[in-house]
């Protein structure tokens, strides 16, 4: 080495020349007396060597900030090339992890420092490929053992990238054998400086990398999953870069990883996606074949929940646009020298897309429709929300467009409204506005009304709901009654009892009267008849409160005061509506269950239809009739008799039906038949006959009329199983004899008190008080004249009798008997008083005994 020194020293340079000779000369013997050390056999040796080399090159480098640079990188050339590199590449296979570090980090320095750093590479490159790349790599074992030493070589590449430049591409090969396995590296910290150097050597061969890129796509894709986000970043950014100067037929493999990581929990690389995305629609050589996937995923980042990633998307969104937009400007002329106002009820005006963007998405809607009708039914939530949400956007762009493509947008939005995912209602139920709001009702009546006649479904009335509310009301004012009808039919109507078909049902009904409030009028009836068969069919699911709300707003919306004006103003068809049908209803007819909404909301309408409800309610509680729908009826009608003056009698008229009532209604009805049903029935009618008699609406002589009819039954009902029956017989039965009185027939009298007697010995402790209190009552009817002699028997009978009740075990029960027998004394008070001292001795306690004598005694004298 020291001869070649010297022969380069003796050739004759010019001033400049010999002394830059002269510091390579220099350096040559400073170097040549260290590298025999790196031969040494000792570890530390070797390493000592190195850490000199270190110090001779740092030393060879002005430190003067005046030097010339370009100067000292000239003079480094020759003995770097010449004596450093090779000694330095075979110590990148040193045994000793430490030399093998020193090794590289003196490569890295001696790049930095040389005046060619290209001349560098044929050598390098090899070296580094052996070391990163060998057979063992592709077993998952590197040739280099040490995490931190393949970072530090792959960094030595990305120098070599960023020194080289275009001169790397005869080495491409080496290069992308290195980072197909470095890509993969267990180091995290490597992959990322692996994907940051993939996009350098991208960007620094871009006439060659074409050739190769694809084999990189495929490490870049493994890693685009990593568990460190960052790395995650790097390789999403690295295949933005690669596919841009790559070749574009991998833009079909990178589409779906890019679209899965715009799930990533990260905004970092949710924000990385849409960077990528947006920037190959502006940059990409063939974007033109690829819009119609590029655009969904860009689109998908204006509904990212981080607002930088919004703002970002949105911004990308626009560039394209215009980019698109001037690209095609001749195609365009027409729309941009007679630019189109955006729609009267255009949701955000102000912020309406632009013409390219909109044109964007108009051309390509086709190819994007398909892609989402399949992943809003995808069973990954987040894939159906992301699709649901893009859908809401691509609407927006494509505007009166959609039109063309309505008949696959309503099935789209049919399905994610039935979707268990809120986020996912939400989104298509503002698709389904959009819809409202850009195309004509003509047309999407069209083909609503009958998917909903074929298949009344929750989602498909929540999507018909939606696009009401979207659409304006000049437009929807002619569609009113025909809307109204086709939901007032009972396939639609009466479609389930599931309560979120009455909710979206409700909510039809809700839309209509919101957005034409003024113009309800001509349609309130079929209305009316959908809010009664919702709270028919969902009243056990607690809509009753929301159906009365939208009664009131639709009572308001026609200047009403509240809902019993819509009641009085619709009570007649509405009944008419439903008696048609009353021949053929059982327990679960729908219209039974519409009848008895009717007949508890309408109040005082029902008096003015009074034949229609009588006339009903006759044929339907006839026996022959089905007992379950009977009950239920009968229930129905004690409630509007307990209220009459407010319900069927608030014009006054129910007394002409009293008969009808009586005779043709309650009479069938008490009477015996066997089986647990038929009992059920009875005290039923026994209930609507108390409601009937203690209203208020019928005058003594009604009450007598009815007392004359259906005593016998009610004689008959004392001696019913059912404890409430009996009990509400006794309180009838007290009512009748007040209004009686004095008038009684002697003999229908006689025929009352044994069965009253009889309930004394009742199990239930309120029927033994009601007899007694109805035994008071009937005492009050003996007249105490000349005639009571008639009853003197009957009457001493009943004192025997109630005296033995009188030493009853029950202290409430002998208080009852004593006002019975107080109440009786004045008859034949001496009568009693012979009974009361013949038993007096027999009662446990003679304390009762000896109150009613002291009572009697106080009597004044009978003449």
């Amino acid at each position: 080495m020291a001869a070649l020194v010297a022969a380069e020293a003796a050739a004759p340079p010019g001033p400049t020349e010999a002394s830059e000779t002269a510091e390579a000369a220099e350096l040559s013997r400073a170097l040549s007396r260290l590298l025999p050390g790196l031969e040494a056999d000792s570890k530390l040796s070797r390493r000592r060597a190195l850490e000199a080399l270190q110090r001779a090159i740092e030393a060879a480098w002005p430190k003067e900030p005046a030097a010339d640079p370009a100067a000292a990188a000239a003079a480094f050339q020759g003995p770097w090339a010449r004596l450093l590199l090779p000694r330095l590449l075979r110590c990148l296979a040193d045994p000793a992890e430490g030399c093998r570090a020193l090794a590289a980090h003196l490569l890295g320095l001696g790049l930095r420092r040389a005046a060619r750093p290209r001349d560098a590479l044929p050598r390098l490159l090899p070296a580094l490929a052996a070391r990163l790349a060998g057979p063992e790599s592709e077993r998952g074992r590197p040739p280099e053992a040490c995490e931190e030493l393949r970072l530090a070589l792959v960094q030595l590449l990305s120098l070599a990238v960023h020194l080289g430049g275009a001169a790397l591409a005869p080495h491409l090969d080496d290069a992308v054998r290195v980072l197909r396995c470095t890509l993969l590296d267990p180091f995290a910290a490597v992959r990322r400086e692996s994907s940051e150097c993939a996009a350098s050597l991208a960007r620094a061969t871009p006439d060659h990398f074409h050739m190769q890129s694809e084999s990189l796509i495929g490490p870049l894709m493994q890693s685009a999953s990593h568990q460190h986000w960052k790395v995650r970043v790097a390789v999403i950014e690295a295949t933005g870069v690669v596919i841009q100067f790559g070749s574009a037929k991998s833009v079909d493999d990178v589409l779906p990883h890019l679209a899965q990581r715009l799930f990533d929990d990260v905004p970092q690389v949710r924000q990385a996606v849409t960077r990528v995305v947006g920037g190959w629609l502006l940059e990409l050589r063939d974007r033109y074949s690829f819009l119609h996937k590029l655009i969904p995923l860009l689109l998908s980042s204006l509904e990212d929940e981080m607002p930088e990633i919004a703002l970002v998307a949105t911004s990308l969104w626009e560039k394209a646009g215009l980019q698109w937009q001037r690209e095609n400007e001749d195609d365009l002329k027409d729309k941009l020298d007679f630019a189109s106002p955006p729609p009267a009820h255009h949701p955000s005006p102000e912020n309406r897309p632009g013409l390219g963007c909109r044109e964007l998405v108009f051309r390509n809607l086709s190819k994007i429709l398909p892609a989402i009708c399949h992943d809003i039914t995808d069973w990954v939530a987040g894939t159906r929300v992301k699709a649901a949400q893009l859908l809401a956007v691509l609407l927006l762009h494509a505007e009166e467009h959609i039109t063309q493509h309505l008949e696959v947008i309503l099935r789209t939005l049919q399905r994610g409204c039935a979707d268990d995912d809120r986020a996912v209602v939400s989104s298509c139920t503002r698709s389904a506005e959009l819809v409202g709001v850009f195309v004509s009702p003509e047309v999407f009546l069209k083909l609503t009304l009958p998917a909903l006649k074929k298949s009344p479904s929750p989602s498909g009335l929540l999507v018909f709901a939606s696009i009401v509310r979207g659409c304006p009301r000049e437009a929807l004012r002619p569609h009113l009654n025909i809307i109204a009808t086709e939901l007032a039919r009972p396939h639609i109507c009466q479609g389930s009892e599931n309560r979120l078909y009455g909710e979206h049902l409700l909510l039809c009904v809700q839309t209509l009267v919101s957005v034409c409030p003024g113009d309800c009028r001509g349609c309130s009836l079929q209305l009316m008849e959908v809010l009664v068969t919702i709270e028919a069919l969902s009243g056990a699911t607690g809509l009753g409160d929301k159906v009365q709300e939208t009664m009131d707003a639709l009572a308001a919306a026609q200047d009403m005061d509240s809902s019993q004006d819509l009641y009085r103003e619709h009570a007649g068809p509405l009944m008419e509506w439903l008696a048609a049908s009353h021949l053929d209803w059982t327990v679960h007819s729908a219209e039974l269950l519409q009848f008895t909404v009717l007949l508890a909301h309408a109040g005082p309408a029902l008096g003015e239809v009074l034949p229609h409800l009588v006339a009903v309610l006759r044929s339907c509680l006839q026996p022959a009739r089905d007992p379950q729908m009977r009950l239920r009826l009968f229930s129905s009608l004690s409630q509007l008799l307990l209220s009459a003056q407010q319900t069927v009698d608030s014009q006054g008229h129910f007394h002409h039906y009293l008969d009808t009532v009586t005779k043709d209604i309650l009479v069938p009805n008490l009477q015996w038949h066997a089986g647990r049903t038929a009992a059920a029935i009875r005290t039923a009618a026994v209930s609507c006959l108390w409601a009937l008699i203690s209203s208020d609406v019928l005058t003594e002589e009604q009450i007598r009329k009815v007392q004359e009819t259906l005593m016998p039954q009610i004689l008959t009902s004392l001696e019913e199983d059912s404890q409430m029956t009996r009990l509400i017989s006794c309180r009838i039965m007290t009512t009748f004899l007040k209004t009686s009185g004095g008038a009684a027939d002697p003999d229908k009298l006689i025929g009352i008190y044994p069965e009253l007697l009889k309930r004394l010995d009742d199990v239930s402790h309120e029927v033994r008080l009601a007899a007694a209190s109805s035994l008071v009552t009937w005492l009050a009817c003996v007249r105490n004249d000349d005639g009571k002699s008639y009853y003197q028997s009957h009457i001493q009978f009943l004192y025997r009798e109630l005296l033995v009740y009188l030493d009853d075990p029950d202290g409430s029960v002998q208080d009852a008997v004593l006002e019975v027998l107080k109440a009786g004394s004045a008859l034949f008070p001496e009568l009693l008083a012979r009974e009361t001292e013949a038993v007096v001795h027999k009662h446990r306690s003679p304390a009762l005994c000896q109150q009613l004598l002291q009572h009697l005694q106080a009597l004044p004298p009978t003449q």
